[in-house]
């Protein structure tokens, strides 16, 4: 991997918060989001500008309005256009689907579909919808194959292509900003799942990841603004912030979910059930002909923070739709000791070991999640979880490096 950090950051990015909002020390256990501050400010970095805004659900405020919603009824603001991402605006699709191109019933603004879609087409989406300022503001759940991230990364080239403004309202990573962990993308594998070289759960927020984006990534940096959260300490999860959770996407309903998901989404690389068409998907994982064996097998481990439970289910949808299947269920009782991506390893090395079904998806889906061949080549060769995590720690130590510099919290 190989990343050069521009000198250019400090001059594209204001990442400093507003001055109308209250130090962190007068609440220290309430936090206030990007989008608050900016509110607080009387939407002072907006004023004057044709806004348009990247969202979705997760968009909200405390008393769970959509920031949509308020901004639109603010004189103060003038917005006028919407732009939705995988499952759109207001989160009526599934997974790799989108709500096309149509006016909002609530406020009448036109809402345009960013789903896959990037570069010069984007841009031209931009163009068309006649906004001079490109506003960014949705939940993250912290790992590298999330895609709103990439809708992120895509939005901000799109929006430098266009000679737009950018401006992103940062959330908290729900999964705590402590470390990055996992591997690191290797440029041959890059998809919407994994546009550029960065580590499978970052451990940084959407704020962070747009500063990363600009000074390491775009070709030409965009005009970027970061309106910075208060409050937020990097080890907090997010039950900690009185904040309400909204699903960012149909399979990620629980803080939980985000808790397991950088790790487990691996299995949608493999035949065997998800929990996709559960109430806990990412956390029960199965297929038919699997029994106690597997959940045995992975408890022996020893892996800190969790316990695995033999567990029986029928998903309604998805893989083995309607189907009984067995597996294991991950229950973690220590948060701050459970590593997601090292667990999400040693349960694909254990469930290949403990059922002689086990297989990867045909088109090999399991390199693009990780970033590379070599997770699936290594547990096809025998090697035991340890192994494969130790074979990422160099080009993880690397990017851990880049991203110290662009983090914004402690």
């Amino acid at each position: 991997m190989r990343l050069s950090r521009r000198a250019l950051l400090a001059a594209t990015t204001a990442a400093t918060a507003l001055s109308a909002a209250p130090p962190a020390s007068a609440a220290p256990h309430r936090l206030r989001t990007g989008f608050e501050n900016l509110a607080a400010s009387g939407y002072a970095s907006l004023r004057g500008r044709r806004v348009g805004i990247v969202t979705n659900p997760t968009g909200i405020t405390r008393d769970v309005r959509h920031i949509v919603d308020v901004m639109h009824a603010d004189k103060r603001v003038n917005l006028t256009a919407v732009f939705g991402p995988e499952h759109g605006f207001r989160g009526t699709a599934q997974a790799g689907g989108s709500e096309g191109r149509y006016d909002d019933p609530a406020t009448g603004l036109p809402v345009y579909d960013t789903y896959l879609k990037s570069g010069r087409p984007l841009a031209d989406i931009f163009t068309t919808s006649g906004v001079d300022t490109i506003v960014f503001d949705i939940q993250d759940a912290g790992a590298r194959f999330y895609t709103y991230i990439w809708t992120l990364y895509d939005c901000m080239e799109a929006a430098q292509l266009a000679g737009k403004r950018f401006v992103v309202l940062d959330r908290p990573n729900p999964v705590t900003g402590r470390a990055a962990q996992g591997p690191v993308l290797h440029m041959e594998f890059a998809t919407f799942v994994g546009r550029r070289p960065i580590s499978q759960a970052h451990g940084m927020t959407v704020a962070e990841l747009a500063r990363l984006f600009n000074g390491e990534f775009l070709t030409t940096a965009v005009p970027l603004e970061t309106v910075r959260m208060t409050g937020w300490k990097r080890s907090e999860f997010y039950d900690a912030w009185g904040l309400p959770w909204v699903p960012p996407s149909p399979n990620m309903p629980t803080p939980d979910t985000a808790l397991v998901y950088s790790g487990t989404c691996l299995f949608e690389g493999t035949n065997l059930s998800e929990g996709r068409g559960t109430t806990r998907p990412f956390e029960l994982l199965g297929a038919e002909g699997i029994d106690g064996r597997w959940a045995a097998a992975a408890n022996e481990l020893g892996l800190p923070g969790t316990h695995f439970r033999e567990a029986y289910f029928a998903p309604t949808f998805s893989k083995f739709q309607g189907k009984t299947i067995g597996g294991v269920q991950i229950h973690v009782h220590d948060r701050a000791a459970y590593d997601p991506v090292r667990t999400g390893i040693a349960l694909l090395v254990t469930a290949k070991k403990a059922w002689s079904g086990f297989a990867w998806r045909p088109d090999n889906w399991i390199d693009k999640l990780t970033g590379s061949a070599r997770v699936r080549t290594m547990i096809d060769a025998g090697a035991s979880a340890d192994e494969v995590v130790a074979g990422w720690q160099q080009e993880l130590a690397a990017f851990r490096r880049v991203r110290g510099e662009y983090l914004l919290y402690k």
